[in-house]
């Protein structure tokens, strides 16, 4: 697989990654053999990057993680810390990120975390400066090799870039979140900065897997979370809406190239931006892992290709998200 720079970290990742968000909770069951059986498909093809979180199944995920780097050793984890607490600003302290990140450690079982994300914050926190001392304090105390970010909108993504200790921001980016092609990804390119594109299959919908009668599990965010009803709504089918993501994936089928799947044709579209480090889709069993990880052996699309992919969004999505993140 190909390999890029993980921003300031200096880590050489291969280009397609694995979240882990659906081994811990929130999209359905999957027992704990089904994740260990995906993270070593993922592993297998290629992947050297896995990005997890604390609240994830409330370390559910890091344990499985955990287990997989005792067999496994040599991945780069990322995890993230700060959404199991009350989300307000002043829960950004040294004292609690030290907590939180020796849980996270103990949870996957090592000395210093690859990298530590604060986990989508409250907008305050991005300019507040103690906030970004207390994570240099980590660094230097050896908890965490590397910190980022992960970021909601364009606007918390270019403050963070600005800071000189912030290594990496993980963002929303796939074919119905354009917007941070115009700043983000040339700001974070020029400041070296690693850029993590997650939810790069728009919650599944750029799958092409799902209809108009798809019913999710009542445990799923896709189905508790359409309105924002358990967290920010962009994290759930990128903040569009189901009808009109469906339209728009019968006109993006058009433009897979043959013997791709709809899923590769949407992770090879982030693979060929400029200025992109890892994509994390998700996977809950091997085969989508592995089919994951081969979007990154197909050629970049063509260019007509994504002036197609800009045109569609334009006409359906731009109206819904592009203002809001």
């Amino acid at each position: 697989m190909e390999q890029r720079v993980l921003g300031r970290t200096g880590r050489q990742v291969g280009v397609v990654g694995l979240g882990a968000w659906q081994l811990g909770a929130d999209w359905g069951e999957v027992s704990e053999a089904d994740a260990m059986a995906t993270l070593d498909a993922a592993v297998d093809a290629g992947t050297t990057f896995i990005d997890t979180a604390d609240v994830y199944g409330d370390g559910r995920s890091e344990k499985i993680i955990g287990k997989l780097l005792k067999e496994r050793p040599g991945l780069t984890v990322a995890t993230k810390m700060g959404r199991r607490v009350q989300q307000t600003p002043d829960v950004y302290t040294l004292d609690n990120f030290r907590a939180w990140t020796d849980r996270s450690r103990a949870n996957l079982g090592v000395d210093t975390l690859d990298l530590v994300q604060l986990h989508c914050p409250p907008s305050a926190v991005f300019d507040t400066d103690e906030v970004f001392d207390a994570l240099d304090t980590l660094v230097s105390e050896g908890r965490v090799a590397a910190y980022g970010v992960s970021v909601e909108t364009v606007s918390e993504a270019l403050t963070a870039i600005a800071r000189p200790g912030v290594a990496t921001v993980q963002i929303i980016l796939n074919a119905f979140r354009l917007k941070p092609l115009d700043e983000v990804l040339p700001a974070a390119e020029k400041a070296g900065v690693g850029i993590i594109a997650r939810v790069p299959l728009a919650s599944g919908l750029l799958s092409g897997r799902y209809g108009p009668q798809t019913v999710f599990a009542e445990d799923d965010h896709r189905n508790f979370n359409r309105q924002g009803e358990a967290f920010d709504v962009g994290e759930t089918f990128s903040g569009v809406e189901y009808g009109v993501g469906l339209q728009a994936v019968d006109r993006l089928r058009d433009l897979v190239p043959e013997g791709m799947t709809m899923a590769q044709f949407a992770l090879r579209w982030i693979i060929d931006q400029p200025g992109v480090s890892v994509v994390i889709p998700g996977a809950r069993n091997p085969n989508q892992a592995e089919a994951n990880a081969a979007a990154a052996r197909f050629p970049a699309l063509p260019a007509e290709t994504h002036d197609a992919v800009r045109g569609i969004y334009d006409d359906l999505i731009r109206p819904q998200v592009h203002h809001r993140w």
